[in-house]
C-alpha cells in the first residue's frame, strides 16, 4: 500500500502531511518549536497522538526514540559507514535495518532480510516529498513513524548533539 509524505515549506518547525494514493490526508506530523532537539508527534486525523519521536541527547551519532504513549517502542541508531546510509532499529516488533543511498533519496526497511517498506524521495518537488510503499498493512502508523525518524536522522545528522529529554 502506498502513502505520500509531504513536508510543508515556509513553516516554523517540521510539518508533514501523510496522504493515501487518492490524495486523501490520513495523518499529520508536527514538530515542537522552541525546544532543544528534534521532537515530533504523529497524529491521526482526529488529533490523537499515535507516536512521539525524539532525538536522544549526548550521542556521537544520531539516536532517536519512538514512544507510543509513555512506552518506548523503538530506538533508531545511525551507524558509521562510508558511501551508504545505514540505520538499525530495535523495536517491539523486532529488529529492522535501513539501507539507503549516500544522498538519502532511496531507502528500504528490512526485517529478517525481507523488505517491508520502500521509501523513494521525489525529485523536483516543493519541500521534501516521499513515496512510501508499505508491504505490512498491519503496522502502517508504526512504519510511518519509522520513515519520519529516518528522514530526521538523515537531515539532522550534523546537528548538535545537545538535546533535551522527553516532555
Amino acid at each position: 500500500m502506498k502513502y505520500y509524505i509531504k513536508q510543508k515549506v515556509f513553516t516554523i518547525g517540521d510539518k508533514y502531511d501523510i496522504y493515501n494514493e487518492q490524495g486523501e490526508p490520513l495523518f499529520h506530523v508536527q514538530g515542537e518549536i522552541f525546544t532543544f532537539g528534534s521532537k515530533l508527534h504523529l497524529y491521526d486525523l482526529a488529533g490523537n497522538e499515535l507516536y512521539f519521536i525524539k532525538r536522544r541527547i549526548f550521542t556521537f551519532l544520531p539516536t532517536y526514540e519512538i514512544y507510543q504513549g509513555d512506552n518506548l517502542v523503538a530506538t533508531a541508531h545511525k551507524q558509521f559507514t562510508f558511501f551508504i546510509s545505514r540505520i538499525s532499529i530495535s523495536s517491539h516488533l523486532g529488529e529492522f535495518v535501513i539501507h539507503g543511498e549516500v544522498f538519502a533519496h532511496e531507502y528500504t526497511i528490512e526485517k529478517d532480510g525481507v523488505v517491508v517498506v520502500e521509501i523513494h524521495k521525489k525529485w523536483f518537488s516543493w519541500g521534501d516529498t516521499y513515496e512510501i510503499d508499505i508491504h505490512d498493512i498491519n503496522n502502517i502508523s508504526f512504519y510511518l513513524a519509522l520513515v519520519i525518524t529516518i528522514d530526521n536522522c538523515m537531515h539532522n545528522s550534523s546537528s548538535s548533539s545537545s538535546r533535551s529529554s522527553r516532555r
